[in-house]
């Protein structure tokens, strides 16, 4: 049963002054914004209103400035509660009591994986409408740009994903052992095995010649023999989980089968890598993101990152207007239309202007942009540039714009530094677009409460 807020006013907010009620200014601004009966909207819409059955959820309001104080401080779950039930300033914003006792982490991970990355998408539009409500949001101007959020993932090697698998399917045939010991009969911990060849690795490389990665494509067979072996028994220990009833069995055969068909898949490509194949389309880099991917955007101190690809868009306010996660790195120059489309959907008109870099330009791009509506449009052309268009690009106008899209990296810098947006630590494609779309939503909500304090006084 969804439960919006608690209604109900305790003691303690008739006793405690006005002194120790009053909210900073900038977190009572973000206090009165998600006021708004639309950032309640979303969640109602994804559970069932009419039925009155069941535990009731916990308070969406208090859910959701949970969830921005944790992202505004980079604070984990654990740390969140803690700081949260010792600030009086910090209870009163999440309209928690004093005598109220905080809720376990695990339930706001629950109903952050309940309501799932559409509803933060929601709480992000929500927002934008109610910054323009309040004159605060420009959109004449566009400018978008790319970048990795990188998943929470170690760097992988073909050895390394292989002991992942192992010692995931290991780990769960013990657990099966504890319910159903005749079904993990004959199975092998070969974990520590798995390991000392993985070491080994490393001291092979330090001699950085030809003959090493030789030797370390031979390892990485016997890492496959081992893995294959493992697999093998794995699958015999889900034959047998079948003769029995119990019900705890049977809840870890299923998890033990989605290990088993990743770890093949692993196999498979290591396979491929060793036989001298080293370039694979919609290559694994973890066991336990299986949908991040190796990304490579031309970066000196990061030739690769591990992860998801991320569209920023941004207007002159200073807010982000819109975002989009990839699973893959679908080329910048497939992005500008969709990018410039959603502007048109939120604000129901063109900007004036867009802005992107040279990774974004094509002369089907810049008619198809112009046809929507964009007056004008500063998109670097590639390669050599003939004399019409080196004066098309030295006009004055063409030049403001470029200055203005390169203050977009320093944006984009904030909301890695400051946000969260350098490292996801959800897993998956939906955990990534909830953990960017919380961190944009967080990042607007600071900006509007700085904009509004300073036309205040």
């Amino acid at each position: 049963m969804l439960k919006l807020r608690d209604e109900q006013l305790t003691l303690w907010d008739t006793i405690l002054p006005e002194e120790i009620r009053k909210l900073p200014a900038e977190l009572a601004i973000i206090d009165e914004l998600l006021d708004d009966e639309s950032f309640l909207q979303p969640f109602m819409e994804k559970h069932p209103t009419k039925t009155k059955m069941g535990r009731p959820t916990y308070p969406i309001e208090k859910y959701l400035r949970l969830m921005v104080l944790k992202r505004k401080y980079n604070l984990g779950y654990e740390s969140l509660i803690k700081e949260v039930g010792d600030s009086i300033t910090w209870r009163l914003f999440c309209r928690i009591a004093i005598d109220e006792p905080m809720p376990d982490p695990s339930t706001l991970i629950y109903a952050r994986k309940r309501y799932g990355d559409e509803v933060v998408e929601q709480l992000n539009e929500a927002l934008l409408h109610k910054l323009k409500e309040k004159a605060v949001l420009k959109h004449r101007k566009l400018r978008t740009d790319t970048t990795v959020v990188e998943s929470d993932i170690h760097h992988p090697t073909d050895a390394t994903l292989l002991q992942d698998g192992v010692k995931v399917i290991t780990h769960l045939v013990r657990k099966i052992r504890q319910v159903a010991s005749h079904a993990a009969q004959g199975f092998e911990d070969r974990t520590a095995e798995i390991k000392e060849k993985i070491l080994s690795i490393a001291k092979v490389l330090r001699r950085r010649s030809r003959e090493s990665w030789e030797e370390v494509d031979r390892i990485t067979e016997s890492v496959i023999e081992v893995t294959e072996a493992v697999v093998e028994q794995a699958n015999a220990v889900v034959a047998k989980i079948r003769e029995t009833g119990k019900r705890m069995a049977h809840q870890s055969k299923g998890r033990l089968q989605t290990a088993i068909t990743l770890t093949g898949q692993l196999i498979r490509q290591a396979k491929q890598v060793v036989s001298g194949t080293r370039v694979i389309p919609d290559r694994i880099v973890s066991f336990f993101d299986p949908e991040a991917r190796p990304i490579k955007k031309g970066k000196l101190a990061k030739g690769t990152e591990f992860g998801y690809k991320v569209r920023i868009d941004e207007t002159e306010s200073g807010f982000i207007t819109g975002y989009a996660v990839y699973n893959g790195n679908p080329a910048d120059d497939e992005l500008l239309i969709p990018a410039v489309k959603a502007h048109i959907e939120t604000f129901g008109v063109a900007p004036t202007a867009v802005a992107t870099d040279r990774g974004f330009s094509s002369k089907k791009n810049e008619s198809a942009v112009t046809a929507l509506g964009v007056k004008r449009a500063s998109l670097p052309r590639k390669g050599k540039k003939g004399q019409a268009r080196t004066e098309h690009e030295n006009q004055p106008w063409f030049k403001d714009l470029q200055r203005y899209r390169a203050a977009g990296e320093a944006r984009i810098s904030l909301l890695k530094r400051k946000y969260g947006l350098g490292r996801s630590r959800y897993r998956g494609l939906v955990g990534s677009k909830s953990w960017v779309g919380f961190g944009i939503l967080t990042h607007n909500l600071d900006r509007a409460a700085k904009m509004l304090a300073k036309a205040a006084k």
